[in-house]
């Protein structure tokens, strides 16, 4: 079944005194519920802009996106929308992970479901349950600078799963990674399915590319199956 549709997505970046310059033209896909697809291209291509629109992180000057046939851009209360979405039906994975250093690793976790869209009865349990999945239940009180970048990148993963989304959305989750501790992330990236979960990652390397279901290739003007 049908999970996310993009459809006819452009964007553009204005500059003061030259003419608009457009990232995206007319970009349309669609990812099945439980699909893993990734999105590869040359440096400049606007692969990491797409994701963030496709995210609801940032706003195409055209088209739209779908999440379970709800619309992120069009209509009225289209904001309050993406918020929902984003807290209840999507997890995003980055190359920089994006941890609070303040805090530590499980509280790291628990910090998309502060938002108030989603209820979980015991976040801090599930916050540990997830940690032990990805192989950090010894080192619970740790603080992000206390840990590698593979392991920084596993809390990551598990503060994507914490709301039990449909799809994640990864930017270079393997870009900060040698080579061994990039794939273990990628086959915890497809290992941990509480549900049929979908996956759209950015990526340069071939080898996290191959392990999904679907490779699109994005070159700005046109976005094809490999």
């Amino acid at each position: 079944m049908k999970l996310l549709s993009v459809e006819n997505i452009v964007k553009e970046y204005k500059i003061p005194g030259h003419k608009p310059i457009r990232i995206l033209n007319d970009i349309s896909f669609e990812v099945n519920e439980g699909e893993h697809v990734a999105i590869v291209g040359r440096s400049g291509a606007g692969k990491t802009t797409l994701l963030n629109i496709l995210g609801g992180l940032d706003k195409p000057n055209s088209g739209d996106v779908k999440i379970a046939g709800v619309s992120l851009y069009k209509g009225f209360g289209a904001e309050r929308r993406r918020n929902m979405i984003r807290a209840t039906k999507v997890g995003f994975v980055f190359q920089s992970y994006h941890l609070m250093p303040e805090l530590d690793i499980v509280e790291n976790v628990i910090l998309p479901t502060m938002t108030g869209y989603e209820k979980i009865l015991n976040p801090r349990k599930r916050a540990k349950e997830l940690l032990e999945k990805v192989g950090l239940g010894e080192r619970l009180g740790h603080l992000p600078t206390e840990l590698s970048g593979g392991e920084q990148q596993r809390v990551a993963l598990a503060r994507a799963l914490i709301c039990s989304p449909d799809i994640i959305f990864a930017d270079e989750p393997t870009g900060n990674l040698d080579s061994s501790t990039g794939t273990e992330i990628m086959k915890l990236l497809f290992e941990i399915n509480e549900k049929p979960l979908a996956l759209v990652m950015v990526t340069h390397s071939s080898d996290a590319a191959n392990m999904c279901d679907r490779v699109l290739v994005l070159d700005s003007t046109s976005i094809t199956e490999r």
